[in-house]
């Protein structure tokens, strides 16, 4: 994990009194430095982290006994984390850069090796043998084998693009609607967690919740410059607004020209990443998009709730846009 960051705020609100069981990775232990960041991320939630034993059969019959026990409201599990993760339905999970691999991630360890982390029995030393690589290949085979459409909404994976570690985006995309590429590597760092997990979590907790926030749009005008550049303050903007609204980005259709509907897309991808997955919407018609405001460059003025033009001598630039969300709490 990264040096700890003072900037990294916290969500007091989010999986409040909830539990969250959280899955380390492979030569890690429950003493995790991801947990104490996910704790001060979320405080007001319980987490539960326990050390996986090293043998993959008894490591599943162990995270099994122990949800069932515990019945947590999510499941985190990072890398190895997260192949146990996928394995453990019913429950809603958030599997990040899952090794469903184990066999090919562990092919380069051989030998003696040292846990990162303190465990509970003690044990800092354990041997890395083709007899060990062969059970993790062979359990791998167990994963994905009940999916089910209800199992298809449950879980939530996501991938860093730059993971030099794992590669199984595609393969979880095979068989999960819900596969989202984030701008990182392998660990799950405090910049990660902060950016791309946690709208992921909140969007977990609204389910359970039957919270509805309120709508938000914006208009895709209004992120970029001429040049194609993010507009000042934007991103300070847009992650202040995800903590109390649903929002998404909306895009003039381009009358069917593929290769800019291919542009935009990927310039959201880019910039704004994780949190607008499945948040953008096409349209030539914005006052039939039913929501509470639209910050958009030129309003339509059918539009049904607040319109605020952005550019405009009241809203200028995303400074002034934050100043008025702030004086409204939420609401």
């Amino acid at each position: 994990m990264e040096k700890e960051n003072s900037y990294i705020k916290s969500f007091p609100d989010l999986m409040s009194g909830k539990k969250i069981m959280y899955l380390h990775g492979f030569m890690s232990s429950g003493q995790t430095g991801t947990v104490k960041l996910l704790k001060q991320l979320i405080p007001d939630a319980n987490f539960i982290c326990e050390d996986i034993p090293l043998h993959p059969e008894e490591g599943l019959a162990f995270l099994k006994q122990l949800a069932e026990k515990v019945k947590p409201d999510l499941i985190i599990g990072s890398s190895m984390g997260g192949m146990y993760g996928e394995l453990l339905y019913g429950f809603d999970r958030i599997l990040v850069n899952p090794a469903f691999r184990m066999g090919d991630t562990m092919s380069n360890l051989t030998g003696k090796q040292t846990f990162m982390n303190p465990r509970k029995d003690g044990i800092q030393e354990f041997m890395v043998t083709k007899s060990l690589i062969k059970e993790y290949t062979e359990f791998s085979n167990h994963c994905f084998t009940s999916v089910t459409p209800e199992e298809q909404d449950k879980v939530y994976g996501l991938f860093g693009d730059k993971d030099p570690v794992v590669h199984t985006f595609d393969l979880f995309h095979e068989h999960y609607k819900n596969a989202i590429r984030f701008h990182g590597e392998h660990r799950l760092i405090d910049k990660v967690a902060w950016h791309y997990l946690i709208p992921v979590i909140r969007w977990i907790d609204d389910k359970q919740e039957g919270k509805e926030r309120p709508i938000l749009y914006i208009h895709y005008d209004a992120l970029h410059d001429h040049y194609g550049h993010p507009t000042s303050s934007m991103h300070k903007a847009y992650e202040t607004l995800l903590e109390h609204y649903q929002v998404y980005i909306v895009a003039t259709a381009p009358n069917y020209d593929v290769e800019e509907t291919g542009r935009i897309r990927t310039w959201v991808e880019e910039y704004l990443n994780a949190p607008a997955y499945n948040h953008l919407i096409f349209t030539s018609r914005k006052n039939l998009l039913y929501g509470d405001y639209f910050i958009d460059p030129e309003p339509d003025e059918n539009f049904l709730g607040t319109n605020l033009q952005y550019g405009s001598d009241e809203f200028k630039t995303w400074d002034e846009i934050i100043t008025y969300f702030s004086r409204l709490g939420g609401q």
